[in-house]
């Protein structure tokens, strides 16, 4: 298994909801690595539509993707667009990033 070392940089000393990038699809890794969530919550979601509609990641109670503090989560999705999408808090400089994983 493959690590791509450079990823999509999702959220960069961020407070709130990042921008979208688009991701070329495949299985990934969500990580949240530096930052202070204080309360707050960073999850990844994806948009089927090009940015119109935004979906979370996680479904049926899984917590892959939805992290409470710095880790990582795997994940698989077709290509199309995702974001970090922080709530709760007050975060501080937070930061997150998708990579693509390749067999």
């Amino acid at each position: 298994m493959a690590y791509e070392q450079a990823g999509y940089s999702l959220l960069a000393n961020a407070t709130a909801t990042g921008s979208a990038v688009d991701w070329p699809g495949g299985r990934g890794v969500f990580s949240v690595y530096a930052g202070t969530l204080s309360g707050a919550t960073a999850k990844l979601a994806w948009s089927p539509d090009g940015g119109t509609t935004w979906l979370p990641v996680d479904q049926g109670g899984d917590t892959y993707t939805t992290l409470t503090a710095a880790g990582a989560g795997g994940f698989v999705l077709p290509a199309c667009k995702i974001r970090a999408e922080v709530s709760g808090g007050p975060p501080s400089g937070v930061y997150a990033k998708a990579h693509g994983v390749t067999e």
